[in-house]
Formats: C-alpha cells, sequence, structure tokens
C-alpha cells in the first residue's frame, strides 16, 4: 500500500519516495521559546508527530528534527522587559514545552537544536551564500539577493513582480532591492550577540532552518512541514537560501497544517482570542485535545470551540470506556470457568480486526487522513461492544482487540496508558464492588443499591452479567 502525500509546492497528491530507501528525513519548524505554546503551535506539533508515528509504522527509520528558535526579537523584548537574560527565558520556555509536549503524548524529535547552539553552521552558511554573490553585507547586515534565485515564490506560488506591488516590504536603504530578505542582523546596544565576519550580531529567522536541516538531515530533505502561516515568507525563504547554495532540491514534499479558528474568528494576538496549552489543560484532558487536533483533516481549518471540545470528550470517553471493559471481561475471563467461543468464531473476528486495522492503513496513506482513521478506531468500539454483549467468549477475542487498539493508538496516540490502568485499577472501587457482590450474596439489598448509588454518584456505572460485575465510567 503506497503513500500519498500532498505536496504543498505542486498541489497535487505525490506518492511518497523517499531519497534514501526506507529511510526518511523530515524537518518540522518548532516554536519561539519566548512565551507557552499555544494550540496553533500545538497543531502541527501533534500531527506531525502522528505523521513521524505513522512512517514508522511503516517500516521507514525517520529522523525527525525539531527545532527552537531561542534567540529573535521577541526573545530580546522579553528579557527587557522581564529583566531575565535571553538564554533565561529561552531555558524557561523550553522546559515548559516539554512538559506540555509530553502531556499531549508527542514523542521526542529525534533532535531538538537550538539556533544559539548552532552558531558557527549558521555563519558557514552564509558566507557561503556571500562568496556566490547571492548575498551581500550592508551597514552591518547581510542580505539574500533575492532576485539572484529566479525560482522565489514559487512555495508560495507568486512571482517576483507580484511580491513587489502586492505584498508590504519594510523600506530599508541598506537593502539593494527591497525584496531582499535579512540573514543577519547587527547587533543594537545591549542586545545578544555573537562575533561573525560581519560584525556582532545574530541570524535573521530563515536562515536558521536552512543552517539546521543542513547539518542535522544533510542538502536535501524528504519532508518538510509546519503551519500554513510559514509558507510565507519563511519556508519560501529557506528555499531560496538552501536551493540557491547548494543549486539541488530542498525538500521533497512540503507539507502545511490549516490554521486554528476560535469560536469561528481566526486565532490572533489582535483579537486577544489566543488560548495556550497550559491553561487549556487546566480544564480538558490531553487525549481529548490531541483526539480533537486529530479530528479534522490538517490542511482545512479547525475551529476550536467548548462544543467541539465536548464532543471530542463525548468520543474518547467511548473508546475509553470500549478498552477498559475489554479489560475488565478479560480479568473476568481469566478468574472463571465459563463457556470459551467456538474456534470459527475467533477466526471470523480476527477477519473483522484485521479488515479494520487495513481500512485504518487506507486513509493514513492517503495523505495522513486522520479524520477517516479515527473512523476505523470506531469500528473497533462497535465491534468490541458486540463481543462484550456475548456470554461466550475466548480471552484470545478479547486480547486480539485490545491489541488492535494498541495498533492504531500506536499511531494516534488518543489512548493514554497511564489514564487506562488508573481508571481499571482503581482499588477503591474495585473494593465497593466486592462489598456490594457479598452484599448481594447475604441478600442485603439495601446495602447493595447504596454502593450502586454511591459508585453512580462518582460516575461509575456498574452492569451486572452472567460472567461477573462490569464497570465503566460515565
Amino acid at each position: 500500500m503506497t503513500i500519498k502525500i500532498y505536496n504543498s509546492l505542486t498541489r497535487k497528491k505525490k506518492t511518497f519516495e523517499p531519497y534514501e530507501a526506507n529511510k526518511v528525513r523530515m524537518y518540522v519548524c518548532g516554536p519561539t521559546v519566548y512565551d507557552y505554546i499555544h494550540i496553533g503551535n500545538a497543531r502541527p506539533l501533534i500531527f506531525f508527530d502522528v505523521v513521524r508515528r505513522y512512517l514508522e509504522r511503516r517500516g521507514y527509520e525517520v529522523r525527525y528534527i525539531v527545532n527552537f528558535t531561542d534567540v529573535d526579537d521577541k526573545l530580546i523584548r522579553k528579557s527587557e522587559e522581564t529583566g531575565m537574560s535571553v538564554p533565561e527565558i529561552a531555558d524557561t520556555y523550553i522546559a515548559a514545552y516539554f512538559e506540555d509536549a509530553e502531556a499531549l503524548g508527542i514523542r521526542r524529535a529525534t533532535v531538538h537544536p537550538r539556533v544559539t547552539e548552532n552558531m558557527k553552521e549558521i555563519i558557514d552558511f552564509i558566507q557561503g551564500l556571500i562568496d556566490q554573490d547571492l548575498a551581500y553585507e550592508s551597514g552591518g547586515d547581510v542580505y539574500f539577493r533575492t532576485a539572484k534565485f529566479p525560482e522565489y515564490g514559487k512555495l508560495s506560488h507568486q512571482n517576483l513582480e507580484e511580491l513587489q506591488y502586492g505584498i508590504r516590504i519594510e523600506v530599508d536603504e541598506r537593502k539593494a532591492d527591497p525584496r531582499d530578505f535579512v540573514l543577519w542582523k547587527a547587533a543594537k546596544p545591549g542586545e545578544i550577540r555573537w562575533d561573525s565576519p560581519w560584525g556582532e550580531g545574530r541570524p535573521g529567522w530563515h536562515i536558521e532552518c536552512s543552517a539546521m536541516a543542513k547539518k542535522y538531515l544533510g542538502e536535501t530533505i524528504d519532508i518538510h512541514g509546519g503551519g500554513q502561516d510559514l509558507q510565507f515568507p519563511h519556508h519560501e525563504c529557506e528555499i531560496a537560501q538552501s536551493e540557491g547554495l547548494h543549486g539541488r532540491t530542498f525538500a521533497r514534499y512540503w507539507m502545511h497544517n490549516g490554521y486554528i479558528n476560535i469560536n469561528n474568528e481566526k486565532m490572533s494576538k489582535s483579537l486577544g482570542n489566543g488560548i495556550n496549552v497550559k491553561e487549556l489543560l487546566k480544564r480538558v484532558r490531553p487525549n481529548v485535545v490531541r483526539f480533537f487536533m486529530l479530528s479534522t483533516h490538517y490542511r482545512n481549518p479547525l475551529n476550536f470551540s467548548d462544543e467541539a471540545i465536548a464532543q471530542a470528550e463525548g468520543a474518547v470517553a467511548r473508546i475509553e470506556n470500549s478498552v477498559t471493559n475489554l479489560k475488565h471481561r478479560l480479568q473476568t475471563v481469566s478468574r472463571l470457568q465459563i463457556p470459551i467461543a467456538e474456534e470459527q468464531e475467533i477466526q471470523q473476528l480476527e477477519r473483522e480486526t484485521a479488515a479494520i486495522i487495513e481500512r485504518f492503513d487506507q486513509k493514513m496513506s492517503d495523505d495522513f487522513n486522520t479524520p477517516d482513521a479515527l473512523s476505523a478506531v470506531f469500528e473497533l468500539v462497535s465491534l468490541s461492544n458486540q463481543l462484550l454483549q456475548q456470554e461466550a467468549v475466548d480471552r484470545r477475542q478479547l486480547e486480539l482487540l485490545l491489541q488492535a487498539y494498541n495498533e492504531l493508538n500506536d499511531v494516534l496516540g488518543i489512548l493514554r496508558d497511564d489514564a487506562a490502568e488508573e481508571e481499571l485499577l482503581d482499588e477503591e472501587i474495585e473494593r465497593l464492588i466486592a462489598e456490594r457482590t457479598e452484599a448481594r450474596k447475604a441478600k442485603n439489598w439495601k446495602r447493595a443499591d447504596e454502593i450502586r448509588d454511591m459508585l453512580q454518584e462518582r460516575g461509575i456505572i456498574l452492569e451486572d452479567t452472567p460472567q461477573g460485575v462490569r464497570w465503566r465510567r460515565r
């Protein structure tokens, strides 16, 4: 089953063929670490985590790079406002990033490079552009000669003339051409700085990703990802820098996720409607946030609202209840002597489960269609619930379904192992259920009903079955 990816550069789906067989070189633009990450940052981080997981499921060895921009104008302003140094600010918010990312089930990248740790590579890259007359120094700054790269605009599908008249360009007399962009900025008094052949200063934003992609992945990478807002100018400039210097394709596949809206309005600082992840996780479970992010195709806009989060919460609860009930039934089957299923019934379940997993793979192979892939998970929920209604169940059937859940969840990451175990093994709940069972045996119906009501108030629903008591969270 081939994987097809929509390439933002060509605006077409194309069969995925990595530069090197069975290996994927993947770079995703990470956050600027001057504050906590917001849900706009979280969307690409969650989605591309799933892309990486799925490629690994398909047998690829994925080298995955997510950078931190740990020096730029925003960090410098934050430093001036707080009195903290730029490195202190970066360290604070990088630690916060890892805390939030771990909560959201985002696996650490192969490398998380920082701009400040790659200054030599950035300076060498800029010097290489100057040596090819693709860049020039002016007053301690260094600029890229946009006109020297005729394909500039091919990602955003704009030509240089359109860019000149259709895009607001900052007037700067130091530039040879208004469309040129900065590679190195001369330091202002009091700013953090590094030595360079052009004087003390710091990198421009665009150059960092070109230099770090080259260092950690090579001159040509397979997948470059990020939010749609990065397509122009950031990724456009990366192409110009990297392909201008090396004379070869920089990224074989460009992938961009859509914007996030808040209650049908675009999320923006000017509207003051941004939501940071740390605050959101105080009221919404992390796996619910992750499910919500994956419930819309990555290239489409995603609308955040309380109603949408409530729907995601209900959907996740359905999946969690199914898994919890399967595990509980497996414990019961292991404890009790009960009728087991016929061999042909087990084989039938194997075929049905395999068909669901195949449909999951078909959807994920088609440009990582997570909403349709989630529908395969709910097919598994229905199949599990049907089995749980039967009296004769074999442990192999239960293990088969649980294994299928694990297989799909290894890609989607919407079930948290720690949460599932906590729900299943809550000692107090198990003790109360055991007490209720004894009360029923003693025909102490009043106490049995009291316990049922107590558990129901805590969101625990009991179901008396021939195999014993099953419970689930409401």
